[in-house]
């Protein structure tokens, strides 16, 4: 049996040195300091999965719209309506339903924020969420150009090194500042 690639959702891979005993899911071990009760969670829906990190993607669509919306704190059709006026566009299943990924849920809060206590009207948000996708396009296009004009600066020191190590060591250098520069004298 081959294992299947790591994809970059997965978590990355811990060394094993002894195989734990097959639990059903959400079920803890007894040595896990978890199971106190100061750390069991009260009522509400909890994410299972990968934590937040390096493996963890944030543009996946992973949550369905009820649970997109409870943790937006809004109403399923409340989302409905944002997609329709085309606010938040969550990614689609092969059956057409939505699918809202961390940063939908993220854009989703923002929009109730500036709904809620900004005040600002829905065409407002529309404007503002548009302004700030090209605000981050821009700036990761500043980011890109910065990139190739540091490896741009690095190969032009990289060549004139290259052309000061090439120079013939057999000539003798000239020093500029001995040059003298003759004018004539004004005629009388």
């Amino acid at each position: 049996m081959t294992a299947r690639p790591n994809r970059t959702s997965d978590p990355p891979a811990a060394p094993h040195t002894q195989t734990a005993p097959a639990r059903r899911p959400g079920e803890r071990s007894p040595s896990d300091p978890l199971t106190s009760a100061a750390a069991i969670r009260p009522e509400g829906y909890y994410p299972t999965g990968p934590l937040p990190g390096p493996a963890h993607d944030e543009d996946a669509p992973v949550y369905v719209i009820s649970i997109a919306a409870q943790l937006a704190g809004m109403h399923p059709q409340t989302l409905r309506s944002y997609d329709r006026l085309g606010l938040v566009t969550p990614g689609r299943t092969a059956g057409r339903g939505r699918r809202y990924s961390a940063r939908d849920v993220a854009l989703l809060r923002e929009v109730q924020r500036l709904s809620q206590e900004e005040g600002v009207n829905l065409e407002g948000i529309r404007q503002i969420l548009h302004l700030s996708a090209q605000v981050l396009a821009l700036q990761a296009q500043v980011r890109q150009l910065a990139e190739e004009l540091a490896r741009a600066r690095g190969d032009a020191e990289r060549q004139v090194a290259e052309a000061h190590a090439s120079h013939r060591r057999d000539l003798v250098p000239v020093d500029r500042g001995a040059i003298v520069v003759w004018r004539p004298l004004p005629r009388r």
